[in-house]
């Protein structure tokens, strides 16, 4: 019997509730796309923490302490990466416009889960605390990538239907126009804080 299962699931219940750019897109993707058009972003998510979850596992970690340029690199790449994101939800425009565009791609997405400090991070914590590196490897990689599919799957779903649900509020430009900056400016926060 895995021994660490109530710890992994409250890390990783709070690792992937807590606010960070996974969880502002889909909201914001709930918000002005609906659910159906942030499938995309939800199962790239999904499947694009527990694939980072297994390259750190595999051996990315060593890579990390070895070449620290590469880690800050990937960091900035990020970064780069949501002020852009923060820029395009700031910036757009009529919601007949976004009714047409599918807001996130399913291997874009699973992308970016290598160049979000969040994901990152969680991820070598998860392994370096919740893997053994004796004989239970193997054991205990299924159950930590497994859990990590469901709380990736609970999180991303949660936070695309709050933004679902909040568009039921939103019957005038100037609300979606707020929504959308307060998004955005969360986004630039999030920056921020891989920083600080």
């Amino acid at each position: 019997m895995y021994p660490d299962i109530l710890a992994l699931s409250i890390f990783l219940f709070v690792g992937a509730f807590s606010p960070g750019p996974n969880n502002l897109l889909a909201s914001y993707s709930g918000f002005n796309f609906g659910i159906k058009k942030t499938l995309p972003l939800i199962y790239g998510v999904t499947f694009g923490f527990p694939i980072v979850l297994i390259a750190v596992n595999s051996g990315l970690a060593i890579a990390f302490n070895q070449f620290p340029l590469f880690q800050n690199v990937l960091k900035i790449l990020g970064s780069g990466f949501l002020i852009y994101m923060a820029y395009k939800i700031a910036v757009s425009s009529k919601s007949e416009e976004k009714e047409i565009k599918n807001p996130a791609k399913f291997f874009n997405m699973i992308f970016f889960q290598f160049i979000n400090p969040k994901a990152v991070l969680i991820a070598i914590i998860t392994v370096s605390t919740f893997i053994s590196q004796n004989e239970n490897f193997i054991r205990d990689s299924i159950i930590v990538v497994g859990f990590a599919i469901f709380f990736s799957f609970a999180s991303i779903m949660s936070w695309s239907l709050l933004g679902k649900f909040l568009r039921r509020f939103a019957n005038n430009e100037k609300f979606l126009k707020i929504y959308n900056y307060t998004m955005s400016f969360l986004l630039i926060i999030c920056v921020i804080m891989f920083y600080v």
